[in-house]
């Protein structure tokens, strides 16, 4: 049974261990040029796209480490070998596990397989800088509770984090991921399984030119901005 709209449960969070632990899973591509957001190559080029994907991921992956979500893992694609990833595994101590093979929806399905036999997990991808560590201790305390499932639905119809306590494999097959109808469909099989299921507030990813910019006035890549005046001298 879906209860949304729904407010979010109050909570302390100590990380003093009294707290049931949530893993927290990011999935991740890395900053290849040609490779990583093509969405915006047409805008601002190959080498800059994977500039801006190198800054989300790392900025995903501090936004992680501020909540009390533990352990955080990086699921990496192609592979983990890139120097982002290896650069965040030696400054943070994260573990990085390379994706499946798959559409979206089976790289996100083996991950929760393999997750949820050892906890309740949260998985968000690296799209969201409007995402917040608060966002991830929320999610969590639904998942300690009674939801089944726990959301975070995006504008363009998607989500940017979903949290299972268990791998639902209805919830990634047959679903027309990377389209405005994600939510919609996603929504209508966890009625259909009857779960009991939560949805916060509605985010945002940057995935267009317009996100760019609405990214950079509403200052969420200030820092991603510094470090390309120093590379770029036409700057954000």
């Amino acid at each position: 049974m879906a209860l949304t709209p729904h407010t979010w449960q109050s909570g302390t969070f100590m990380g003093d261990g009294i707290l049931e632990p949530v893993q927290l899973a990011i999935l991740a591509k890395a900053p290849i040029a040609g490779y990583a957001k093509t969405r915006l190559i047409g805008d601002l080029g190959c080498e800059r796209a994977a500039s801006l994907q190198a800054f989300l991921v790392r900025r995903t992956v501090e936004t992680a480490l501020a909540s009390f979500l533990r352990p955080v893992t990086l699921w990496c694609a192609p592979d983990t070998s890139h120097s982002l990833f290896t650069s965040l595994r030696e400054d943070y101590g994260i573990d990085t596990q390379a994706q499946v093979e798959g559409d979206l929806g089976a790289r996100m399905f083996d991950v929760f397989e393999r997750l949820t036999a050892r906890g309740p997990t949260v998985l968000i991808g690296t799209d969201c800088p409007a995402l917040c560590a608060r966002d991830l201790d929320r999610c969590a305390t639904e998942l300690r509770g009674e939801a089944d499932a726990v959301f975070i639905p995006a504008e363009d119809g998607g989500y940017v984090l979903i949290g299972l306590k268990r791998p639902i494999r209805q919830l990634f097959e047959g679903v027309a991921f990377g389209t405005d109808a994600v939510m919609r469909q996603t929504r209508e099989r966890l009625s259909e399984l009857r779960l009991r299921t939560i949805e916060a507030d509605t985010l945002w990813d940057v995935d267009t030119f317009a996100d760019y910019e609405r990214a950079k006035s509403e200052g969420l890549l200030s820092k991603f901005c510094l470090e390309e005046q120093s590379i770029f001298n036409d700057g954000c």
